[in-house]
């Protein structure tokens, strides 16, 4: 239907103006269709997969990515479409005239055409397109059901479509429960779940609560949006979640060295701009020499304010993917539950951080210790919510000094990530994991 030569030409521009594309800001990129497969033919539109082998101009990693694309006549004049310029992909000749070719997840008509291909016992009416600033897709049904869509593939299991399962499998609660799956050969394309209707996420949740702060210039405990107790029930099912994987998937003693091995090689990914490298050499060279690392297991990966979701029955966590940058084998490798913790940790300080930013151009040091109060109070709560969960010294170093020491490592490896993160996304963010960075390495001897 498509000239394919046209489509990976349109494909190269369109590419890296994509967040969900590991490529940062270059200008076109290298693309190489590997397969392309009419899902809805007949009548427009028509819904098309197609899978690519890309990289960026200037980068030498080439990844699989999905694109689920909408094919109607030129000139259609429908409501999805206006405002929504980064979803057009080109206009290309076909057997049928020349059509417009566009992102398949903004049209409410394929997206539910394409959710009857991977559930067709389940009947809706509305779509929601959930937006792009993601690493992958999601749309929301109904209110009821959210499917994501995932961009860049690897082969083997998606950790997100795996884990979901998983934890369903032992009784783990606080996840949404799977409806479907689409998945193909070696790749996992999408996930369905059931929607968490009236669910905030947290990140929202702690913005709100930094505002009311700023707003009302007091200690974090006597403003009204305190949220501390939030921290800490967060902190209690953040364990009783990695005691269900270890009951999934089982737990093996932990590898300090490969843990140091992996940092070491994030480290080698990054350009870390006025920090003492060999500083940071030095933590990871301690954590190698640790006595209790506790055991390995497989763990969230990604785990930040923005991965769980407050309902009136509790906290839900979501998206088990794992940090799209890294390799999914180092992803999927079981590893301490402290690398969660860690990251949850982080994510209180972006919160305060990103907040300040919103206050706008009248930050002052009162606001900035109040950031700091903030965000030491929450990291604490969550901290000492885990600790206090039944059970959770199961899956910790025995000894407090040990727990520590891979916390504190760990942070330092998500504040390194995050630099190299925010260099291809958000430049002008840079400066919050660097001064996490400055801070960790400060405060650790």
């Amino acid at each position: 239907m498509i000239d394919q030569a046209a489509l990976a030409a349109a494909l190269a521009e369109y590419l890296p103006r994509q967040r969900w594309f590991a490529g940062g800001e270059a200008e076109a990129a290298d693309v190489t269709l590997s397969s392309m497969r009419i899902l809805r033919d007949g009548d427009w539109p028509v819904l098309v997969q197609v899978l690519v082998d890309a990289r960026a101009h200037g980068h030498t990693d080439v990844a699989t990515y999905q694109l689920v694309l909408g094919l109607r006549p030129v000139g259609s004049r429908e409501a999805f479409l206006e405002g929504k310029p980064e979803a057009i992909v080109s206009e290309l000749a076909t057997d049928r005239g020349t059509v417009l070719v566009y992102d398949a997840a903004i049209d409410p008509e394929l997206t539910v055409a394409l959710l009857h291909h991977m559930a067709p016992e389940e009947q809706v009416e509305r779509a929601r397109y959930l937006g792009a600033d993601q690493s992958n897709t999601s749309v929301v049904f109904d209110e009821r059901l959210i499917m994501k869509l995932f961009r860049r593939l690897a082969h083997g299991p998606n950790p997100d479509a795996e884990v979901t399962r998983a934890l369903g499998e032992v009784g783990f609660a606080n996840v949404a429960e799977p409806v479907a799956e689409w998945r193909k050969g070696d790749f996992d394309f999408a996930l369905v779940n059931r929607f968490l209707v009236g669910g905030a996420d947290g990140f929202s949740l702690a913005l709100l609560s930094l505002r009311d702060l700023y707003d009302r210039r007091c200690p974090p405990a006597e403003a009204g949006g305190d949220f501390a107790f939030d921290a800490s029930r967060l902190g209690s099912t953040t364990a009783e979640m990695h005691l269900a994987l270890a009951e999934a998937f089982g737990t093996v003693p932990g590898t300090p060295e490969e843990w140091a091995d992996d940092m070491e090689a994030q480290l080698a990914r990054v350009r870390l701009e006025g920090v003492d490298s060999g500083r940071v050499h030095h933590v990871y060279q301690r954590l190698r020499t640790i006595n209790d690392p506790g055991p390995a297991l497989r763990v969230h990966g990604d785990y930040h304010l923005g991965q769980v979701m407050r309902t009136d029955s509790g906290w839900y966590i979501l998206d088990f993917e794992g940090e799209p940058d890294r390799p999914l084998e180092e992803r999927r490798r079981p590893s301490s539950p402290l690398r969660d913790v860690a990251g949850q940790v982080r994510s209180f300080h972006y919160a305060a951080q990103v907040s300040l930013r919103e206050w706008g151009t009248e930050v002052d040091e009162e606001l900035m210790a109040l950031a700091d109060a903030w965000e030491h109070r929450n990291r604490v709560s969550f901290v000492a919510g885990y600790l206090g969960a039944p059970g959770a010294g199961a899956v910790l170093p025995a000894v407090d000094a040990d727990r520590r020491l891979v916390q504190v490592a760990f942070e330092l490896d998500k504040a390194v990530y995050e630099v190299g993160y925010e260099q291809a996304h958000r430049p002008d963010w840079v400066d919050i994991p660097l001064a996490a960075i400055h801070r960790l390495l400060e405060a650790t001897p």
